[in-house]
């Protein structure tokens, strides 16, 4: 078991290895849809490429996910493992729609072996996403 702090070390090492393997400006935060972004998570256990849904206006955050809804069989195409998920709860207990792929190989970002799958897994599952939302960006934005 790591300490707190040897813990933060290797997340901070993680995630700055992964800036240094594969630079690239990502989409992320900037779709300029409010609560509609892009996310890499990684934990202990799991890695996954995220888009989460999750408008302060209850309408709007409904009609998002249904527009992204009426999109799954052309993003399945693209990413065959995605997972819709209409009530996806966060760590801090809040819950939001998350449409996301997992890393299917075994991770830990404890674990500096399992880095590298991971970070080709970032690279490439996160590129197909957001070429597909750059596609569909005016469908996309109708919901709202």
């Amino acid at each position: 078991m790591f300490s707190k702090e040897e813990a933060a070390h290797l997340r901070k090492e993680f995630w700055t290895s992964f800036g240094k393997s594969f630079p690239r400006k990502w989409l992320l935060y900037n779709t300029t849809i409010k609560g509609y972004s892009f996310k890499f998570q990684a934990d202990r256990k799991e890695a996954m490429v995220c888009l989460d849904i999750d408008h302060p206006d209850e309408i709007a955050n409904e009609l998002l996910y249904d527009q992204m809804l009426s999109l799954k069989s052309l993003l399945t195409n693209e990413l065959p493992s995605v997972i819709y998920s209409d009530n996806y709860t966060l760590d801090n207990g809040k819950t939001i729609h998350r449409i996301y792929i997992p890393l299917e190989k075994k991770f830990s970002i404890y674990n500096k072996n399992t880095w590298r799958s991971c970070y080709e897994f970032y690279f490439a599952t996160m590129s197909k996403l957001e070429l597909f939302y750059y596609e569909y960006e005016d469908i996309i934005r109708q919901a709202i």
